[in-house]
């Protein structure tokens, strides 16, 4: 007997932002798949039109792609085991549903919305079902079951669930898992407008679709039993299941908003880099057997492995991620980085030249977040005001007596300095400290708390003077000298 070809399938709902959990989730079963050397399936389950929203297709689209995850079958690239909507697949449910009932796994319900919750509110008073349906239709007389559709009164299809017993099974992290058949309920399949619920429709296109991994989170590990259920009562082969911890924020809670940022896209939005994100949270619940933290996806899918898996819930670190980020960050090409970063640049200065390569070169060892950018450049645009307490600086040795006694003869020779280039006035300043006797430190301070008006800027004093140019800090010095008359 041939091992069957690995087939996952992410199999998302169009109802809104991708979540962090949703986006582990697909990327495991693209690792499982391509470590495999299997085939990494999309699948629309588009069935609960009231809770889509609009664009959410599309966002689905568009964040594979920029995570670089391609799927081998789906609604817009096709193949053979279409359609890949559930909404196009409503014909296929029925004839299943049917089949069972012909065979006795299954019955028309037809017992009312109002009868259906008295009997849960009795069951909860009572504390003693855990089903929450009495079956009171299970064992109809066929006649009264062909009269009632006969008549046109609506029912649905349940499955008839074992009575006593035990159901056992097999997953991929957490091992054997036995639920006690007493306590499930003989679960709806085709609901009474022809739509089918989520675990039926789930395992009919599983089926259909040949998936051979079925990768979720823990919180479905209790509602297995369901689905292997009826696995059996069409006697086919139940798929390998890889159940994955949850993840949580900082305060041992399900990951949510109050956390942060929790989207993909808005992760994107917040200054983080795809790259950094895939990376990072293929590490939330997953241990390479070297401890490596840095995979590209390619390198993923290579070291992937099931058994990596923990069963342990994982933390979402912010703090963790950024670092991650960071180091995305350093690796870029420097035009890469620019490129990123351009269109903030060029925001912020608003039309006026500026040495955008030279500004690139300066802030990727110290960005860690694309969204601190502006930030960071805010001052070269517009001048800050600031008090003459910021030309102290124990580390230097400098204080606002020192600056006023230095930049008046700084400005001097800047304003005599022939070519307002990099490397001229790195050597003018250097050279100055030297024939004055100062530390280097000492004349770089008071020059670019002069030039900035902040204690922490991305580059030093030569940075900050070539990219602002002659006049503009010539201007700014100007004002620290005013600043500091009568020190």
């Amino acid at each position: 007997m041939t091992t069957p070809t690995v087939r996952t399938r992410y199999a998302p709902s169009p109802t809104g932002m991708m979540h962090v959990g949703n986006l582990r989730t697909a990327l495991y079963e693209y690792l499982i798949a391509r470590s495999l050397g299997g085939s990494f399936i999309l699948r629309i389950e588009d069935t609960d039109q009231e809770r889509q929203v609009e664009g959410a297709l599309d966002l689905i689209y568009h964040t594979l792609r920029e995570v670089g995850m391609t799927h081998d079958e789906g609604p817009d690239v096709g193949g053979p085991h279409g359609p890949y909507v559930q909404s196009e697949r409503l014909h296929l449910y029925r004839p299943h549903a049917e089949q069972l009932v012909a065979e006795g796994k299954a019955y028309h319900c037809f017992c009312s919305k109002e009868r259906l919750e008295s009997v849960r509110a009795a069951a909860e008073a009572a504390g003693n079902f855990a089903g929450g349906y009495d079956r009171h239709c299970r064992d109809l007389p066929a006649d009264v079951v062909q009269a009632n559709l006969a008549a046109g009164m609506p029912s649905v299809i349940r499955q008839k669930m074992p009575l006593s017993g035990t159901t056992t099974f097999q997953d991929a992290v957490y091992g054997d898992i036995s639920v006690e058949n007493s306590e499930l309920e003989d679960q709806v399949l085709l609901k009474s407008d022809g739509y089918p619920t989520y675990n039926f429709a789930n395992v009919i296109d599983d089926h259909d679709m040949a998936i051979t991994h079925v990768v979720r989170g823990s919180e479905y590990l209790s509602s297995t039993p369901k689905y292997n259920l009826l696995y059996d009562a069409f006697g086919w082969e139940i798929p390998t299941y890889v159940h994955l911890p949850l993840i949580l924020g900082k305060d041992g809670k399900k990951l949510s908003k109050r956390h942060g940022a929790t989207s993909f896209a808005d992760l994107v939005s917040d200054g983080y880099l795809p790259e950094a994100i895939v990376n990072y949270i293929a590490l939330l619940g997953w241990c390479p057997k070297d401890n490596t933290e840095l995979f590209t996806l390619a390198e993923l899918c290579q070291a992937f492995a099931i058994d990596g898996i923990s069963k342990s819930p994982s933390v979402f670190d912010y703090d963790k991620l950024t670092w991650f980020n960071a180091e995305y960050i350093r690796k870029m090409a420097p035009g890469d980085f620019l490129g990123l970063i351009q269109p903030e640049l060029d925001h912020v200065f608003a039309g006026r030249p500026y040495d955008a390569a030279l500004l690139a070169e300066i802030l990727q060892p110290r960005v860690t977040r694309l969204t601190q950018v502006a930030d960071m450049v805010a001052f070269l645009s517009q001048r800050q005001d600031y008090s003459t307490d910021l030309f102290s600086n124990k580390k230097s040795k400098t204080d606002p007596a020192l600056a006023a006694q230095v930049l008046p003869q700084v400005v001097t020779a800047l304003e005599a300095l022939p070519n307002w280039e990099r490397q001229a006035l790195h050597d003018l300043l250097i050279n100055f400290a030297t024939a004055k006797g100062l530390k280097n430190g000492q004349v770089m301070w008071p020059v670019r708390i002069a030039i900035s008006g902040q204690e922490v800027t991305p580059g030093g004093a030569i940075e900050i003077l070539t990219i602002l140019g002659r006049d503009e800090s010539l201007a700014r010095l100007a004002i620290a000298l005013k600043k500091l008359e009568g020190i």
